[in-house]
């Protein structure tokens, strides 16, 4: 997993007054649980934008104050109209204890389907997974060198060796779809 660094300043007061003030001054709250206790902190937007703006999945070397954790974020709350980030939670890391994460998907290979004719429709862009932070990949990979026209690439057939994928085994990962002009030439044969 990628790994990318924030520095934050811990938080006096928590109420909704302060919250607001901070973002008005370009600062988002923060917190980080997981822990023994939880830890409420801020940090500026701008640095937040390259760990949320992205589809990528990264580990989180938090520097709070001068005490250092490994996080990942948890959830993110946007302001419904103007998108700007409000608030951050972040899932402090342990070596030894599992965690659930959203992992994106990466597509390798070419598919046969596709050169055909077809057209590659991804279902999925991310898959949750559990598993211990120094055995998750960054992304997973998805191997569409054998899908061809019509055919569909489900869950269950993604290996997964040191994590364990946990959507429903059936639902459709990438599919290569016919398009109708495609269809009209095949019935024809």
């Amino acid at each position: 997993m990628k790994s990318i660094n924030l520095s934050g300043s811990s938080r006096g007061n928590v109420g909704k007054s302060d919250a607001n003030q901070l973002r008005a001054e370009g600062k988002i709250p923060c917190v980080l649980y997981g822990g023994n206790e939880q830890t409420h902190f801020w940090a500026y937007a701008y640095d937040l934008k390259s760990i949320l703006y992205t589809p990528e999945t990264f580990k989180v070397n938090i520097d709070i104050d001068g005490k250092k954790f490994d996080a990942v974020v948890q959830e993110a709350q946007f302001h419904p109209l103007s998108e700007g980030i409000l608030h951050v939670d972040f899932l402090q890391l342990f070596a030894d204890k599992e965690v659930k994460l959203d992992l994106p998907l990466e597509f390798v290979g070419s598919s046969p389907g596709v050169r055909a004719g077809g057209k590659f429709a991804a279902r999925m862009r991310k898959l949750k997974v559990k598993g211990l932070p120094g055995k998750l990949p960054a992304s997973i990979q998805v191997d569409i060198n054998n899908l061809e026209l019509g055919k569909v690439v489900r869950v269950k057939d993604i290996a997964a060796a040191e994590y364990k994928i946990l959507d429903a085994p059936n639902n459709p990962v990438a599919a290569v779809t016919i398009p109708r002009a495609l269809k009209g030439q095949l019935s024809a044969e």
